[in-house]
This record gives C-alpha cells, structure tokens and sequence, in this order.
C-alpha cells in the first residue's frame, strides 16, 4: 500500500509559484497597456508577447507535469460543493490560462503581425490581416483576462481560508515540504 502523498511534488511547486509570478506579471503590464499610451508601451508590448509564448509552453509543460504527478487529496470534511468548486475551478483556471495567450497569438495574427519571442524565434501570422476578426480576438483576450482575474481572485481567498481559518493544510501542502 502506497503512502497517502501530503505536499505537492516540487516541480508542481515550481511549476506554480513559477507561472504564478508570470502570469500575475502579464497582467498587470497588460493592463497597463491599455490605460496607457507612453512611449514604453512598445517594448512592454514586445515583452507581454514573448512572455506570453512563454506561458503557453509553461502551462502545457505544468498540465503534462500535473497529469504524472500524485497530489494530495482534499481534506475529507469538505462539503461536497466546495470539493466540486475547487476541481472546477482548476478546470477553468488551466482553459484560461490556455485561452490567454492563444487569443494574444490570434489577435497578432488578425493584425498581420508576426510575433517576436526574444529574437530567438519568430511565430509568423497564422491568417492575413482583419479588422472583423482583429476585434473579435481582442475582445476574447480581454474578456479571458477578466475571467482569468476572477478565477485568481477566487483560487487565492480559497488558499487564504484553507491557510488561515480551516488550518487544514492544503495551503502549507503547495508552499513547502
């Protein structure tokens, strides 16, 4: 009989913590993108899309690494709706996070730009111009990030009660062996 696993293998740990920081740091500078038209826009432009291939590889890697991987079981006391809610949530977190930067590629490739991932590579536009569909995968990547926002949001409170108020260690299980 195999013992119960009580942390998260450290590459799911690095994977998280990891993609955390990207992520949380895609959004904010994609925020300020929109809010903003300085003259540094260009570059952070340039760093979002590379960083955003980054992500796509990154989350791929992390859904292979987390298919292989044994993880801890919920704590057995937990009502069964929030044991659904967390399993989908991580469902909806893991689309998202696959539906960011697709809908960037696709909307680079509606504008007919090809994008630039460090000067190491170039992914080339997968259609020619259009404004129709330049909008409509703007606004898929603008509603994803807002979703995207709102599935973090959640996911952090729900790791803030099981660390905080249940002390059931769901939370210390992510954070360190």
């Amino acid at each position: 009989m195999t013992q119960p696993v009580t942390t998260f293998p450290l590459s799911m740990r690095i994977f998280h913590w990891g993609m955390a920081a990207l992520v949380l740091s895609m959004i904010f500078a994609g925020l300020a993108m929109v809010q903003s038209l300085q003259t540094w826009q260009p570059t952070v432009l340039a760093l979002h899309k590379a960083f955003g291939v980054v992500a796509l590889v990154a989350v791929l890697l992390r859904l292979i690494n987390r298919l292989r991987s044994r993880v801890p079981e919920l704590p057995s006391d937990l009502p069964s709706w929030q044991v659904f809610a967390a399993k989908a949530s991580h469902v909806l977190l893991y689309a998202a996070l696959f539906a960011m930067p697709i809908s960037g590629y696709l909307m680079q490739s509606a504008a007919g730009r090809a994008v630039d991932v460090f000067g190491i590579f170039t992914l080339p536009p997968l259609m020619s111009a259009d404004l129709v569909w330049y909008g409509v995968f703007r606004e898929m990547h603008s509603w994803v990030a807002y979703a995207l926002i709102a599935l973090l949001v959640v996911h952090i409170a729900a790791a803030l009660q099981h660390g905080l108020l249940r002390q059931d260690g769901v939370l210390k299980s992510m954070w360190k062996r």
